[in-house]
């Protein structure tokens, strides 16, 4: 959408056709890099694996903790730790699988 919006809109016949160009080309480019890349799902494991659990489980919750710093109660500051360990431990485990595995296509 934000290549999307580098087009003039005065040409808004013309504004569809550009939409659906950029659409595609950018889905095909997807596309040829996935074919490329031999193990492109396994570092996609890897990458998701680490950024998932970072944005979705320890970022928020080290957020809140430096938000929220003095009025934090016991019980939150415990279950923030304890998500965040969840968090990082699960982390460490995907990105061994994935380190492993894609290890074992390269040999």
């Amino acid at each position: 959408m934000s290549l999307e919006e580098l087009i003039p809109s005065n040409h808004h016949k013309s504004h569809h056709m550009y939409s659906v160009i950029i659409r595609t080309s950018l889905v095909v480019s997807t596309l040829l890099v996935g074919l490329s890349i031999p193990f492109f799902g396994l570092v996609m494991s890897l990458i998701g694996s680490l950024l998932t659990m970072l944005v979705t489980l320890i970022l928020p919750c080290i957020c809140f903790l430096s938000i929220a710093r003095g009025k934090v109660t016991r019980f939150q500051g415990i279950l923030c730790v304890l998500i965040i360990t969840v968090g990082t431990i699960s982390a460490a485990f995907g990105s061994y699988s994935a380190i492993s595995k894609i290890i074992e296509e390269l040999i």
